[in-house]
């Protein structure tokens, strides 16, 4: 049996693509001038985290699967920023900010898990972080 999952199957693409929903529909009722300023900024970073982790899904290089890990981390960092904004500006409440950057942390760590689960398959050489628990 194949260990190979689908795009679709990793719970980390499946709560990026949910808050990407979500977070477009939070953006339209913020007021009309940000449509195409702050709105426009957040929908397309929180578009972009699940898509970096599809653009690279499929490659058969290691090193470039995680780079497409590194990239959807960078997006769900500047989604947060984009909300947090959101707070500032009163678009979003403390609260609602809140619950969505809680969210987003938590893909963080989800995609730090992906991170070191891909650089397990590389030779111990060219890992970031080898797994030194073995040694004395």
């Amino acid at each position: 049996m194949s260990s190979y999952l689908r795009l679709e199957d990793l719970q980390v693409y499946q709560r990026l693509c949910q808050l990407h929903i979500e977070v477009c529909d939070l953006s339209n009722d913020w007021p009309r001038e940000e449509k195409y300023e702050l709105g426009s900024q957040v929908r397309r970073s929180s578009n972009s985290a699940p898509a970096q982790l599809a653009e690279k899904h499929d490659d058969r290089h290691i090193r470039n699967k995680i780079e497409g890990v590194n990239r959807s981390r960078g997006e769900a960092a500047e989604t947060i920023h984009h909300l947090y904004m959101a707070k500032l500006k009163d678009y979003i409440d403390a609260n609602t900010y809140e619950a969505y950057r809680q969210r987003y942390q938590e893909c963080v760590r989800m995609l730090n898990g992906l991170e070191r689960s891909l650089e397990k398959q590389l030779p111990t050489s060219q890992q970031q972080w080898p797994d030194n628990s073995s040694e004395p």
